[in-house]
């Protein structure tokens, strides 16, 4: 039996940069009534307050819930009232200016630069680097026009991987680069849900739509996660609705 069910955020639980919807919040409810429930996502914490916990009805199953922004590179547990960091994994300076010049070089090499950015393109997020297109406050038309089918974000990657071969490079959300320490991504926040919850991989579930080589699901899915790749937070919801059902809760 499934303990722990485990979501990426963008794309999966909420479109890019958006709140999750209020079927979605009633939904995630009703699973925390039946198993614990993790969230691994690129984005940061403040994207987690903004786009998850603020549109999540308060409940006392929090402390059912674990959030692991920056793709497992930060880790937040539910305590005594609020939410509260378990760890986090930093890049040194150095580190950080090298992977900020690296994301610009690839960028000019590969001829893909926009004629047009909203906002910051180039995100520091201490744990990791986020490269966004067509930058942080790009309108979902414009981000889902530019890169449907990942091909721009796949030769981006190929320059990267060569010019960062001690980082790892993965593509998320709909315009997204994440880079972070070699081997500090999705599979190492499931090894330390893992550790710290005493819930074996085989006892766990991933949802997300990045589960391809390359894509910042995939991780999850390397590490022996039982996975699921869904098209949008639409089909999460079904994925959702059919797992409490499974697990004998009310739908």
């Amino acid at each position: 039996m499934k303990k722990l069910v485990i979501f990426d955020l963008d794309g999966t639980l909420a479109l890019s940069k958006s709140a999750i919807d209020a079927e979605m919040s009633t939904l995630l409810g009703k699973l925390l009534t039946v198993a614990q429930v993790a969230v691994i996502s690129g984005g940061d914490w403040p994207q987690f307050e903004k786009q998850f916990l603020s549109n999540l009805a308060q409940g006392d199953q929090f402390d059912r819930l674990y959030l692991l922004p920056t793709c497992g590179t930060k880790f937040f547990s539910y305590d005594k009232g609020e939410w509260k960091p378990v760890y986090r994994e930093d890049l040194s300076p150095e580190d950080r200016q090298r992977i900020i010049a690296a994301l610009d070089a690839a960028f000019e090499e590969s001829g893909f630069k926009p004629e047009r950015i909203w906002g910051q393109r180039i995100e520091d997020r201490g744990s990791q680097i986020t490269m966004s297109a067509l930058g942080q406050e790009a309108p979902l038309d414009a981000k889902h026009a530019w890169d449907p089918d990942f091909k721009k974000r796949t030769i981006l990657k190929g320059y990267l991987d060569k010019s960062l071969p001690d980082f790892s490079v993965r593509m998320g959300g709909a315009t997204s680069i994440d880079v972070t320490r070699q081997g500090i991504d999705k599979a190492y926040g499931i090894h330390k849900l893992r550790d710290r919850l005493g819930i074996a991989i085989d006892e766990m579930i991933f949802a997300g739509d990045a589960l391809f080589p390359g894509g910042n699901d995939y991780a999850a899915k390397e590490a022996g996660v039982d996975s699921i790749r869904v098209r949008d937070p639409e089909e999460t919801k079904r994925v959702i609705e059919t797992i409490v059902s499974c697990l004998g809760g009310a739908v």
